[in-house]
């Protein structure tokens, strides 16, 4: 990994092969980027000790799974805090109808004050838990939410038939897989993989779930 980067005013450093992830809409990813170095700080969506490597750890983490959307995806984000992965993968893939799922008001204010900031007119964002939200998506995700097997209870009925969970997960994900057996038999789940994206220092790790 280089460590060439430039640095914002917000002071989040860039590396250099970040563009590349957003293509056109680098522009707004760099705002979303400063967005979460200061607004994020300041309503406790992310720590301050986040801000250095808010680049490498979440940003880039979360936009190195967008090649996996299909074309035109309907895609929720249950749990989404402070927009990851939702909000870098609507701005990195305008195709996409986006839904934020998200229970907490100040992080639904949040995300509200940013969606209006960046124009993103591909989000929606729905004030509820993911266990009371009733519509199906094409693909649904969770970073950074809980283990797998809870997941499971909560985000595998909001997947659409021939859909799938891709729930980001680091080096646990192999541990969870297996921990989450019965619950993966008991919903009578087959297809169950483990992937790596993104040409990273480290890859994202996603546990994709198909139904």
């Amino acid at each position: 990994m280089s460590v060439s980067r430039e640095t914002g005013a917000s002071g989040v450093g860039t590396p250099p092969e970040a563009p590349a992830y957003f293509g056109d809409q680098w522009a707004t990813a760099q705002r979303y980027a400063e967005l979460l170095a200061t607004w994020g700080v300041e309503r406790g969506m992310i720590g301050p000790r986040e801000v250095p490597r808010l680049w490498e750890r979440h940003l880039l983490n979360c936009a190195a799974v967008c090649p996996r959307l299909p074309d035109g995806a309907t895609v929720a984000d249950v749990g989404t805090g402070a927009g990851l992965p939702g909000l870098v993968w609507a701005i990195a893939r305008p195709d996409v109808s986006m839904t934020l799922v998200e229970p907490l008001l100040r992080r639904v204010r949040f995300l509200t004050a940013v969606v209006d900031d960046l124009d993103l007119t591909n989000v929606e964002i729905v004030r509820s838990r993911a266990e009371d939200h009733d519509r199906r998506y094409e693909v649904v995700t969770a970073r950074a939410v809980a283990s797998l097997d809870k997941l499971m209870t909560w985000c595998w009925p909001l997947v659409a038939e021939g859909g799938v969970l891709l729930a980001m997960k680091g080096q646990s994900a192999t541990d969870e897989v297996k921990a989450s057996q019965p619950s993966l038999k008991r919903l009578e789940v087959k297809d169950v993989r483990i992937e790596s994206y993104g040409d990273l220092a480290v890859p994202t790790t996603v546990v994709e779930i198909t139904r």
